[in-house]
């Protein structure tokens, strides 16, 4: 762990008192623009407390003050007469932009992705997505190390001046990197742990289905509606952060393992999917992704687009997806549906998580998914074939069974066809139904 004495008070040398917030959004001709209730949101889950709001255009950010030399002004006035402590931009700041509007506002300048990481450095719970977020937080403050602590400064020279030949700034910067090589070290370990597991799945041929969306779509509700889980879920952005599996059976289709995962939101920081890459890869190794969309959203289609560009980075973007519009409940007339293609099949489902209403519809859209890759028929095996038959057992594909008049075996099977071409053997006798006089079968195999 980087020590406080060596980065946090050295380099932030800013007031820590008081939430008070100064918000600044702007409507930019070049470059993205964001959405001012979704940032005026992202405030509030952070815990910051709104007193002014500062508004405006332009054609393009200024390189000095990202808001221009009368706008900043604007905002000085209305900190010292809000008694603000904090200003927060709805925008990318760079490091020269930001150093500026802090000497000039005399308070802390917070721009959206350092917004974001505080949000996630709340909500992170589990050891791994500590990890994360403290990498994420780290790889963002490297690029802040700019020179504006120079009183910090080694090498000024002088009698009694005189340091080991390193600046403050470089020695940040090596701090800064030892830990990042800590940390991806130990996320490395915890990535190999979470491969073992997937391997293990798929040995078993439990395929996953991933629960994806914008924040705040109701995936952490739905999750525990299907599952009977206890995840935490709120009303609020970024409710939860940490990914959570649980084994959902699905009638005639098996058990699969539905993955709750953190919500996206427009403008998601590069360092936030860069670190939680780990924990995206098992969106990505899902067979199935439930896209759940909050449909009393009015700006529902632009979120659907946003979250499918965060799936177009990680790579989950050719994965086969459905619908779901949740919170139909919030709906005026609104009752649950399906909605098929050109081709017959379920591509969008109309429900409410939190009334359950069309939870059957999502539950037989699963199970014609992936019940079109399962077999279920009545297999004979010979009395030699008691090691087939265990492994048969091990993968729960066995439904039923009775004894065959030769020693043997007959089961019934629920299978992927490919399981049944790995571990069935030549001798097996595949059929629909076991038939009432086995004898007239054994016969049939001399």
């Amino acid at each position: 762990m980087i020590p406080t004495s060596a980065l946090g008070d050295a380099v932030f040398e800013r007031p820590r008192r008081g939430e008070r917030a100064v918000l600044v959004h702007l409507q930019l001709q070049v470059g993205e623009s964001g959405d001012p209730e979704e940032f005026q949101q992202l405030v509030l889950s952070a815990g910051a407390e709104p007193v002014a709001c500062v508004g405006g255009s332009r054609h393009a950010p200024d390189p000095k003050y990202f808001v221009g030399k009368g706008k900043a002004e604007e905002i000085e006035r209305l900190v010292k007469a809000e008694g603000a402590e904090l200003v927060i931009f709805d925008h990318m700041l760079s490091p020269a932009q930001e150093r500026n509007l802090e000497r000039l506002l005399d308070c802390r300048v917070l721009d959206r992705t350092g917004l974001i990481l505080d949000i996630f450095a709340q909500r992170a719970r589990s050891f791994e997505g500590k990890l994360q977020v403290e990498l994420a937080q780290l790889r963002h403050l490297s690029t802040r190390l700019v020179r504006g602590w120079t009183h910090l400064e080694r090498q000024k020279g002088g009698i009694g001046l005189r340091g080991p030949g390193e600046t403050q700034l470089e020695t940040d910067r090596r701090l800064i990197g030892d830990r990042i090589k800590q940390i991806n070290r130990r996320l490395e370990k915890v990535q190999r742990q979470r491969s073992q597991g997937r391997r293990a799945r798929t040995r078993a041929e439990i395929p996953t289905v991933s629960l994806v969306g914008y924040t705040n779509a109701g995936k952490s509700t739905l999750f525990n509606r299907l599952t009977a889980a206890e995840v935490y879920a709120a009303d609020q952005l970024f409710a939860t952060l940490d990914p959570t599996l649980r084994r959902l059976d699905v009638a005639d289709a098996g058990p699969v393992m539905l993955v709750d995962t953190v919500g996206f939101v427009q403008n998601l920081p590069h360092d936030l999917v860069a670190a939680f890459r780990s924990t995206l890869e098992e969106t990505r190794q899902s067979q199935l992704l439930l896209h759940v969309v909050d449909a009393a959203d009015p700006e529902h289609r632009q979120r659907v687009e946003q979250v499918n560009r965060v799936l177009a980075e990680i790579g989950a973007d050719e994965l086969p997806q459905l619908l779901v519009y949740n919170k139909i409940d919030l709906l005026d007339q609104a009752s649950p549906r399906v909605d098929r293609d050109e081709h017959g099949k379920i591509w969008r489902i109309w429900l409410s998580s939190t009334t359950g209403q069309g939870l059957e519809i999502l539950l037989e859209a699963i199970r014609q998914f992936f019940g079109e890759a399962f077999r279920h028929c009545w297999v004979h095996l010979p009395p030699a074939e008691g090691r087939v038959r265990a492994r048969l057992y091990a993968q729960e594909v066995v439904l039923s069974e009775k004894p065959a008049n030769d020693g043997g075996f007959w089961l019934e099977l629920r299978a992927q066809q490919r399981t049944l071409q790995q571990l069935l053997p030549p001798v097996a006798i595949i059929c629909q139904q076991p038939p009432a006089d086995d004898e007239v079968v054994l016969a049939g195999m001399g």
